[in-house]
């Protein structure tokens, strides 16, 4: 085993269903019988205005969120709702995530930021040190590696960010508006890297208010409006 204390792992590779899934915090209901298939390898943008329900259809999909009612299948015709405590987290280290605030410790190194979030999983220091010159360099960032966070460019901060998300190397990377603080230039980038990996055959997820990048691409797009799935394009755009 290349980790001392990690538990099974669940490869993701199957069609993800989502069945009548049925959101809500409290009595709110804040997505509402939503009905989506993702087959692996696909590039799927997520658009809606604030509180349409596409953040929370997210954190369904991480298990930060359980469903009032509905089903999630990830793997196998089976329900996700249904895993052991076990399985699940199994599930959860093939999601990687990229969040639009970077979520690093600012004090430490861009070694330090990789190596943390590898050592909080249970690899082993060997394995650490033998996968972080390759992380680093998927992203373009091995040169610097012993520099502190605080002193990365936006777009840099994302790319290790990014880096933090291909520890387990994943089958599912998800992006909660990973390009929403960096300028139009630095935003292509960080999308042209998601390309790569979904070229590599990783499923993207993103979700984006940049109609410049959506409508570039002219990847699958759905739409999120009053707490519903309104659209489910193939070759899509903004529209809003």
């Amino acid at each position: 085993m290349i980790f001392s204390i990690m538990p099974l792992y669940i490869k993701i590779t199957d069609i993800m269903k989502i069945e009548n899934i049925t959101l809500a915090y409290g009595n709110k209901n804040i997505l509402k019988d939503a009905n989506i298939h993702i087959d692996p390898g696909e590039f799927i943008f997520l658009i809606g205005g604030s509180g349409s329900g596409k953040t929370s259809f997210i954190k369904m999909l991480i298990w930060d969120l359980r469903p009032k009612s509905g089903k999630f299948f990830a793997t196998e015709d089976r329900d996700v709702y249904a895993y052991t405590e076990k399985e699940l987290l199994a599930y959860r280290r093939n999601i990687g995530v990229i969040f639009q605030d970077y979520k690093l410790l600012r004090s430490k190194t861009v070694r330090e930021n990789v190596s943390f979030a590898m050592e909080v999983s249970g690899y082993k220091d060997s394995y650490i040190a033998e996968k972080i010159p390759e992380i680093l360099s998927r992203v373009g960032l091995l040169h610097k590696k012993e520099s502190f966070v605080e002193t990365l460019s936006g777009w840099e901060a994302q790319r290790i960010s990014i880096a933090r998300a291909l520890i387990h190397d994943p089958d599912i990377i998800i992006g909660d508006e990973p390009t929403g603080n960096l300028d139009p230039r630095n935003a292509e980038e960080i999308i042209d890297l998601l390309l790569e990996l979904n070229a590599q055959g990783k499923t993207i997820i993103i979700a984006t208010h940049d109609d410049r990048i959506v409508n570039r691409l002219r990847k699958r797009v759905v739409t999120f409006k009053d707490a519903r799935i309104v659209s489910d394009k193939e070759n899509g755009v903004y529209e809003l």
